[in-house]
């Protein structure tokens, strides 16, 4: 199965970059789904979580807390059919903010980790 990467990118010669590998293209699209803002893409315009919209929101738990429920929704919407969501993990420390999301792909279950650091 051929996959487009994330960011999508285009080779030096100006062919697509593809890869094989559906653990990266998986994560990819883990990452689609945080960095996307809801109204972004206008053929789904309720896709992704709204990351970025909380930048400017104090950080705090309050903050930790409601940012770890919009993207265990959204990741679950979105990519449900592919993976299982074992953990949806926020921390508010000072000025960062760290995300960590573990999930199993459903195909075999191997567990995977992806680890966002926001400041």
């Amino acid at each position: 199965m051929t996959n487009f990467p994330f960011p999508f990118a285009v080779r030096g010669d100006g062919l697509l970059a593809v890869t094989g590998d559906a653990d990266a293209s998986l994560r990819g699209r883990v990452l689609q789904v945080l960095f996307t803002a809801p109204g972004e893409r206008v053929n789904l315009p309720e896709f992704g979580c709204g990351l970025f919209d909380l930048v400017f929101d104090p950080n705090n738990d309050i903050l930790a807390a409601a940012t770890q429920f919009a993207i265990g929704q959204a990741v679950m919407r979105w990519l449900g059919d592919e993976i299982i969501v074992a953990d949806v993990g926020v921390t508010a420390q000072d000025e960062v903010i760290s995300i960590e999301i573990v999930y199993a792909k459903r195909a075999d279950l191997v567990r995977q980790t992806v680890r966002v650091h926001f400041r």
